[in-house]
């Protein structure tokens, strides 16, 4: 079976995004962390929904949202280590991963929309 790296890493970032706010929530931090975790949850169900997808633009539409999805959740990491809510160390593990996931996901966008037109071009 082929290995799933996208599907897999925006799940592991889901979960340590969910892990992080419950202890947001705990510091009563609730406007940032309830942002992040809608926009890092959306990644993953949106790279899910992709595999189902009801073609080739809806395949890229999918990979579209999830692109915006962890651009914004870069940004909540990047907020809530300017105002001090994660130290350095945990905001670069976590950014590290959402880059992967973008440099993943442009790839994947890329690559279908090179096979879109190519078979547009076919017909």
């Amino acid at each position: 079976m082929k290995e799933d790296k996208l599907g897999n890493l925006s799940m592991e970032l889901s979960v340590d995004i969910l892990k992080l706010t419950k202890e947001l929530h705990s510091k009563h931090e609730n406007v940032i962390s309830n942002q992040i975790g809608r926009s890092a949850t959306s990644i993953c169900a949106n790279i899910a929904e992709s595999k189902y997808a009801h073609g080739r633009a809806d395949f890229i539409a999918k990979l579209e949202i999830s692109l915006k999805e962890t651009s914004e959740t870069g940004k909540w990491l990047e907020m809530l280590w300017k105002s001090e809510y994660i130290d350095e160390d945990r905001y670069k593990l976590l950014d590290r991963k959402c880059s992967t996931i973008r440099f993943l996901l442009v790839k994947s966008i890329t690559t279908a929309k090179d096979n879109l037109n190519t078979a547009k071009e076919s017909k």
